[in-house]
């Protein structure tokens, strides 16, 4: 790595459901490859690991790299998100991809994708030996339902790059069987990274990066892939906002700005909250509130019924009180006595 070109920024910021997500910085990989527990070699940008990559040279590209660990490790990329498209792909060893919380043993050949801020793990929990290959790029993704807006370098024709966009975004199943072809434009990316100066293989990486890419579009167009475009809808946001919002009680929300995280309007965030809840988003959550009320009342007898209130996102102990019986027929203390 060339320290004189490591210039670093902040990582990428995701705008959804429970306020914000950054993404992944490899921190457990840096100390790794420090450590010299295994061998990195890579072109990274903003916090990712490797050689700096220059401002203007293939901006969308976030991460090229592959590690070589001999031995088993003891780390792991906890559960963790990243701003781009990832492709990963398996040359030798085990290794276990866990993706919504299903575990999926990786042996050479095995190829994976994740869409941009899906979230997943690697190792389980730790790395095992294993010679892995990371390509990520940024295709503009802020939000679920945001369209995906590919780097103008590459060669796709618009009629296959709107239908491999498709392959991708509506493709649930994370992890597939590579070839050849595909090991041998990873493997030849592999050698450019090793490169001190990214600019002398500016032009190669491009044009592997863009092989890549077309083999796997060939891939997949071979695979009968069943397409599920609500993983892209604006429902589907709601859905994540929804599912994320008990870990954010206690912030101050108002329908405006429950929708604003969804990037919609107030009455279609209320129409697709009742779709999924049967509430009102008000009413659901009041629902989650008192949800965790409840846990915290039969596991911390001592806390007050105030500090709780306050703790869950009511404003008083008097207008806890009123939702609390409202939702349990009980009021808090006659809860807690029972």
């Amino acid at each position: 790595m060339n320290p004189k070109k490591d210039i670093r920024t902040a990582p990428a910021i995701f705008y959804d459901t429970d306020i914000i997500y950054r993404a992944d910085t490899c921190e457990p990989l840096k100390t790794a490859a420090r450590n010299h527990e295994l061998v990195l070699n890579g072109f990274g940008r903003n916090c990712y690991p490797g050689t700096a990559l220059p401002v203007r040279m293939l901006p969308e590209l976030c991460l090229a790299c592959v590690w070589d660990a001999k031995t088993n490790q003891n780390w792991g990329l906890e559960t963790h998100r990243n701003e781009g498209l990832e492709i990963g792909y398996l040359t030798r060893g085990k290794l276990d991809f866990v993706v919504n919380e299903s575990v999926y043993p990786l042996t050479s050949g095995h190829l994976t994708l994740t869409r941009p801020w899906q979230p997943h793990k690697v190792g389980n929990p730790s790395i095992t030996a294993s010679r892995m290959h990371w390509l990520i790029l940024d295709v503009g993704v802020r939000r679920p339902n945001e369209t995906w807006k590919w780097p103008d370098w590459l060669i796709f024709s618009p009629q296959d790059l709107s239908r491999f966009t498709e392959m991708l975004r509506y493709n649930e199943y994370p992890v597939w069987q590579g070839n050849a072809k595909v090991e041998e434009c990873f493997e030849n990316i592999a050698l450019l990274t090793e490169e001190q100066e990214p600019e002398r293989v500016h032009t190669r990486l491009k044009f592997y990066i863009n092989s890549l890419l077309i083999e796997l579009y060939e891939l997949l167009q071979k695979k009968n892939i069943e397409l599920d475009a609500h993983l892209a809808s604006t429902r589907r946001s709601v859905e994540m906002f929804l599912a994320a919002l008990p870990k954010h009680l206690n912030y101050p929300w108002t329908l405006n700005e429950m929708a604003s995280h969804c990037n919609l309007g107030r009455s279609r965030f209320a129409h697709h909250c009742k779709l999924i809840t049967n509430m009102t988003p008000a009413e659901y959550l009041n629902h989650c509130r008192i949800e965790m009320a409840q846990r915290i009342m039969k596991n911390y007898p001592d806390r007050t019924i105030t500090d709780i209130a306050m703790h869950c996102g009511f404003d008083s102990s008097q207008y806890f009180a009123t939702v609390f019986k409202r939702h349990t027929g009980k009021t808090p203390s006659s809860f807690r006595q029972k």
